[in-house]
């Protein structure tokens, strides 16, 4: 007998609800991991000062509260230590003039600061929500893919179906433009799509504008109590108490397979035999040039990857003071940009090799809803920088003057700011790269999300889901569908899968449960 029923390489969010789902159904379930935590780019630690818990890299959770894997999982993760945190003030825009717009959670609110219009978003995206957030949880390369159609076209018909998958490809300044008078509207929407990986004028950002617009509204943004890690640690412990192992310091060399399947991993000169799947949470990169020792499909050795990000982490000795609104103190995300064109600009810039003169600041205040997170009465900041070139060669002097030049911007919407400051670090590409393996040169969503790497086409065209060319492997994270975030979907999709009865397994079923009665 094979030591697990899977092996699954890598240990971030899709790999743990994975594994999760898998040994709960009772599979003997190994999770290797190369660093020396679990949880991929879930990882909470006092990077700056004692007392002071940073999310490293990912912070917000959205994606997670409102996924499948989490409405199955909530109550096993709640018996282990998993609380979420949530807020009335989730997102807001700040401007260069000193003014505020805000997305909350109420949708007469929205229509007060968004504009009149916000309520006709609303009723002609809620009667198809369930396609909309369907596309994004569905494998499209199945039956349930095809379900999902058929489902659309019953209800719209021919020309309803055109006109939803037109409007899915729309971008995002095309539907803002289109949609809204209000210029503060634009500007706090646009922001967003940069955590899709998309920039405003890029093919379906109008549709994932849409999706988030309406997601923070109803969902909010969680985080859990004392740090993101909590997630990470409540997925492990669930899998080592149905007898699963999850491992680090575990860097798997390559994946072994026999007569064109998977049946293991090689880690240190040891085979961990698998009897059922192999299921790596990596790159293209990774997965077809180290790992099956480059014996990679034509679409893979033609993957791009995107945009760098960088980040910066504040201990402060008092909370921040925002120079406007006072409702920015008490907001969760806020977005420090001139607007739509500011961060069409800044993307522009990054995609043609040039550090952004206007870059947009994605300014995580946790501690608006988790104080446990700092010494009382200071100061927490986590800043992400989404509009970074990965072509050029990034290093620390790079990385400390462009953050510099970033401060000096808050400084401006924060008064106190460089008074309070305790401690800064900086993540540049490179440091984030050199943490985790996945995070090729920085790009923190798992290759570029244009439309020829995206939807039915994720990873690259050629591909067909989570599967792959050898038997028994299976491809999840960031970089397949359905896509980069926090929502766990492709390990979920993959381990619903792996649960699934084969065809005849249950048309033998169903026999028997006829001849029964």
């Amino acid at each position: 007998m094979a030591d697990y029923d899977a092996v699954i390489v890598g240990s971030g969010v899709n790999s743990l609800a994975c594994g999760a789902l898998l040994s709960r159904a009772g599979w003997r379930v190994c999770v290797l991991e190369r660093n020396e935590w679990l949880g991929g780019a879930i990882r909470t630690a006092e990077l700056t000062k004692p007392g002071y818990l940073h999310d490293v890299f990912s912070a917000w959770h959205p994606l997670w509260v409102g996924g499948a894997a989490h409405a199955e999982l909530a109550g096993d993760l709640a018996a282990r230590g998993l609380e979420y945190l949530n807020t009335d003030l989730p997102t807001a825009t700040a401007f260069p003039d000193g003014s505020a717009a805000f997305l909350l959670r109420d949708a007469e609110g929205n229509a007060g600061e968004l504009g009149p219009e916000w309520p006709d978003v609303l009723a002609r995206f809620f009667p198809n929500a369930d396609l909309a957030f369907g596309l994004l949880g569905t494998e499209l390369w199945s039956a349930q893919g095809l379900a999902l159609a058929a489902k659309a076209y019953r209800r719209l018909g021919k020309a309803g179906v055109a006109e939803f998958t037109g409007d899915m490809l729309q971008s995002s300044r095309d539907w803002l433009q289109q949609t809204f008078a209000s210029e503060r509207a634009h500007g706090v929407l646009a922001p967003w799509v940069l955590h899709t990986g998309l920039g405003p004028d890029a093919a379906s950002s109008g549709f994932m504008t849409q999706v988030i617009a309406v997601a923070v509204q109803e969902g909010g943004m969680p985080i859990p109590r004392g740090g993101g890690a909590k997630l990470a640690d409540a997925l492990v412990q669930l899998i080592r108490d149905n007898g699963g192992v999850c491992e680090t310091g575990r860097d798997v060399e390559r994946i072994v397979v026999r007569s064109g399947r998977a049946v293991g991993v090689q880690v240190g000169g040891e085979l961990v035999e698998a009897e059922r799947a192999v299921i790596a949470n990596v790159t293209p990169t990774q997965l077809y040039e180290r790992l099956l020792d480059g014996d990679a499909p034509s679409g893979a050795r033609r993957f791009r990857y995107g945009r760098a990000e960088m980040q910066i982490h504040y201990a402060l000795s008092e909370p921040v003071r925002w120079d406007c609104d006072e409702r920015l103190d008490r907001t969760a995300i806020v977005h420090v940009t001139p607007g739509l064109d500011g961060v069409s600009r800044a993307v522009n810039e990054a995609e043609r090799g040039l550090l952004p003169e206007e870059g947009t600041i994605v300014v995580g205040q946790p501690l608006t809803m988790d104080p446990s997170r700092a010494p009382d009465g200071k100061g927490l900041l986590w800043i992400q920088l989404q509009e970074l070139p990965s072509r050029i060669e990034w290093n620390d002097d790079l990385r400390e003057r462009y953050a510099d030049r970033i401060q000096a911007r808050l400084a401006r919407h924060i008064p106190n700011l460089d008074s309070s400051i305790v401690e800064r670090v900086a993540l540049g590409p490179h440091d984030l790269e050199r943490m985790n393996v996945n995070l090729h040169r920085g790009d923190p969503y798992g290759g570029a999300l244009s439309l020829d790497q995206n939807f039915l086409w994720r990873p690259f065209p050629g591909s067909t889901g989570h599967t792959t060319p050898v038997d028994h492997l299976w491809h999840i994270g960031a970089s397949t569908w359905p896509g980069p975030g926090l929502g766990a979907g492709s390990g979920t999709l993959v381990a619903k899968k792996l649960l699934t009865p084969p065809l005849a397994e249950r048309a033998l079923a169903k026999a028997r449960g006829f001849v029964a009665r």
